[in-house]
């Protein structure tokens, strides 16, 4: 599988003084990280953690203070890396005198791009992100999920391998923010790599194959969802039919949560060590297990544990 992003060693400290290099912000730290091709990536992290600054590095609008990175195997130094990559920086600028069309044809230009091709491309990418009732709308009139949409579409105008965006979400309501990330599937169905920042925890447990999070300027847990998300983090046991009120007691005092009653069923919370010895004082009790449900972990519960740790 190709490597859409290599980071090797990255790091990025803003001076105070250029001169006697006085350092004000560490904001990214010897970063290393492989994104593979196809994939969607999200780079998660608090406001603040760096996650801009690397996608700014990647992109050559800020340059590394050290490390080095590729985009499909060639070094960002070498303006032939972006050819591939298409990019919605997290506060873009539009020129909101032009219409959808007409900001279009003129990014389609920047690349190079024009007649039949570049008109084709237009009115495709206008239908895939949803906006062909408003091709003629002056963009001053666009809802900021509007914008959101049509600046995705700039971002796919050279029909990039890599599309790289920077908080597509953030300030959406929750149709925009539904209608983003329906998009971002359908990229990935397209085959393309999509790398992206948030943090906003459950648009990327939505889409994402692998993640990377990253706190204070450093990379503390990188690598496949299912694999982060795979251990449970305990269990709801739901039982009836103790009676003994000394059992129940001893029931309360060894499980993790307040135990619940409803219409004569019991729910209790219980992690692995736990769990044994619950079910145990069941069978004593006399009692009858209806069901033992799987607390799966969530991705904000790995990410508290992560700044918890931080």
């Amino acid at each position: 599988m190709e490597t859409a992003v290599r980071i090797e060693g990255l790091t990025k400290i803003f001076f105070k003084n250029r001169f006697f290099k006085k350092a004000e912000t560490r904001a990214v730290v010897n970063l290393n990280l492989e994104v593979n091709g196809g994939e969607v990536f999200g780079f998660l992290g608090p406001n603040g953690a760096g996650k801009s600054t690397t996608i700014k590095v990647l992109m050559r609008l800020l340059f590394p203070t050290a490390g080095r990175a590729w985009i499909f195997d060639v070094p960002i130094e070498e303006s032939r890396a972006r050819r591939r990559v298409g990019f919605l920086p997290e506060n873009p600028y539009f020129y909101d005198y032009l219409t959808a069309e007409e900001f279009l044809f003129l990014n389609g230009r920047l690349f190079g791009m024009g007649g039949k091709e570049l008109k084709e491309r237009v009115a495709h990418l206008i239908e895939f992100v949803g906006l062909e009732e408003h091709r003629k709308t002056r963009l001053r009139k666009f809802s900021k999920g509007m914008l959101q949409r049509i600046g995705l579409a700039q971002a796919l105008i050279n029909d990039p391998d890599l599309v790289i965006l920077d908080e597509p979400t953030s300030g959406l309501d929750p149709l925009g923010r539904k209608m983003v990330l329906d998009l971002i599937k359908k990229l990935k169905e397209q085959g393309k790599t999509v790398f992206f920042s948030t943090h906003i925890l459950p648009d990327a447990e939505e889409v994402c194959d692998s993640i990377g999070i990253i706190i204070n300027g450093e990379l503390k847990r990188t690598g496949k969802l299912l694999d982060i998300l795979g251990r449970t983090k305990g269990y709801q046991v739901e039982f009836e039919g103790v009676t003994d009120e000394k059992i129940l007691k001893r029931i309360a005092r060894i499980a993790k949560s307040e135990m619940e009653i409803r219409e004569n069923v019991y729910a209790v919370e219980a992690s692995d060590e736990e769990l044994y010895n619950i079910v145990e004082l069941i069978r004593i009790g006399g009692g009858r297990i209806i069901r033992i449900i799987p607390q799966k972990r969530t991705l904000e519960d790995v990410f508290i544990e992560e700044v918890s740790e931080s």
